[in-house]
């Protein structure tokens, strides 16, 4: 785990999230992991396809971009069928893929317009004990019972024009879920209550509202940190990141920035949040979050201007940061000066966010390549794998398994018993 030089920081998955009765390798509850952050402990497959090393591929009807969501044995996505008229929820099998259930959740008459590359269901599920929270943006949010595929409450009230679709995925904070709301026409932080579904309170974004409604919104999902025994919440937004106290939704700090439709989700590490601006021209900001304020011009340790993803989030791993641009260019940088190591090119676009493995991280395209390069200062690939489907969702992880998403199917991907560590 990477070194915090600052506080002592839990991330999202001991604040917030894991209270399952599974095992932590099965776990993964939330959009890119445990931590929030898209690492795993797993000893994953370094070569796979269509074909090798899958133990099951399950088609799932519809389209979605929403990553899986894993606890108990099951496997939770979401999916819009009939041009997002139709929203879903699936449950499978971890060990099978067979399907367990298969919930409608909503019926929208008239859906809104979305970019083409989007979908109606990209919001990844969270699960805690035996609920699990599954959210399409403006067309609602609703609690399930994980068992049986019940549904036990919905919200249908957090309205807002997103223009290009929904995007953030909601994050379990104490009794509360957290979610995003910034379309063109209304931007805030909602809390809502995970048991009743109702609103506890929303942060409006104190940042002045540009008078372009296009370059008000953001797709970005928060991450919740712990700085010198208090929880803050991280939250990027079109022109400004905030930090909110989870009590309540006070605005503790603030960095100023020039971005709108941000997507990859903020990152903590060794005392620093690492967030990225979004369009039109990403940066990587490294933040100290120990402020007050408007800390712009105080507490931003360095930026980074070259090859910034505007869609896939970085990962971490110890003092490394690691990155591809939406044009596939791989980046590592030193998580403590922005000092870039390497770049080099895999090609392809990206939009899924790359996943840490022990010694390795592997960086998924939108056109299905897979490579995986070693953990170090200097690049070195370790396989290029092919998947014969476009590949836009984050993976996830089940024990030693790859979840990986494509357009069409779901695949668990994991080496034989034999072959493992190989």
């Amino acid at each position: 785990m990477p070194r915090n030089l600052l506080t002592v920081c839990v991330g999202v998955a001991l604040l917030c999230v894991i209270t399952s009765s599974s095992s932590a390798e099965d776990l993964w509850p939330q959009f890119r992991g445990p931590d929030g952050q898209g690492h795993t402990t797993a000893d994953l497959p370094l070569d796979f396809s269509d074909t090798d090393n899958v133990v099951w591929k399950t088609p799932i009807a519809g389209r979605g971009w929403s990553s899986p969501a894993v606890a108990d044995q099951r496997i939770w996505l979401t999916t819009a069928v009939d041009n997002g008229h139709v929203l879903r929820a699936f449950c499978l099998d971890q060990a099978t893929g067979n399907v367990l259930h298969d919930v409608l959740v909503f019926e929208i008459a008239e859906p809104q317009k979305i970019n083409e590359k989007n979908s109606y269901a990209s919001p990844s599920p969270v699960i805690e004990g035996n609920r699990v929270w599954v959210y399409y943006g403006t067309y609602g949010m609703a609690c399930l019972d994980a068992t049986t595929g019940k549904i036990l409450w919905k919200n249908q009230d957090l309205l807002l024009d997103h223009k290009e679709g929904p995007g953030s995925s909601p994050v379990l904070c104490g009794e509360l879920i957290l979610v995003h709301c910034d379309g063109q026409d209304v931007q805030y932080l909602a809390a809502i209550d995970k048991s009743t579904g109702k609103l506890a309170w929303k942060a409006e974004r104190s940042a002045p509202k540009n008078p372009s409604p296009d370059l008000r919104k953001a797709y970005s999902t928060p991450l919740v940190i712990e700085v010198d025994g208090r929880k803050q919440i991280i939250s990027v937004a079109a022109d400004r990141v905030y930090a909110y106290d989870p009590d309540g939704g006070a605005e503790l700090w603030h960095v100023d920035f020039t971005g709108f439709s941000n997507v990859p989700r903020p990152l903590f590490a060794g005392g620093l949040v690492v967030i990225s601006t979004g369009y039109m021209k990403p940066q990587l900001l490294a933040i100290r979050p120990d402020g007050k304020g408007d800390v712009t011009e105080t507490h931003v340790a360095w930026r980074v201007v070259n090859q910034v993803p505007a869609n896939s989030s970085p990962v971490i791993v110890g003092e490394e940061i690691y990155m591809v641009s939406d044009q596939g260019v791989v980046s590592c940088l030193d998580l403590q000066t922005g000092r870039e190591h390497y770049k080099s090119r895999l090609g392809s676009n990206y939009s899924a966010s790359p996943l840490a493995a022990p010694g390795r991280v592997y960086f998924f395209s939108e056109k299905g390549d897979v490579f995986v390069l070693r953990t170090g200062k200097k690049f070195e690939e370790l396989a290029h794998n092919v998947m014969p489907d476009r590949i836009m969702a984050s993976p996830a992880v089940a024990g030693q398994a790859l979840l990986l998403r494509t357009e069409s199917s779901l695949y668990r991907i994991e080496r034989p018993a034999a072959n493992a560590g190989n």
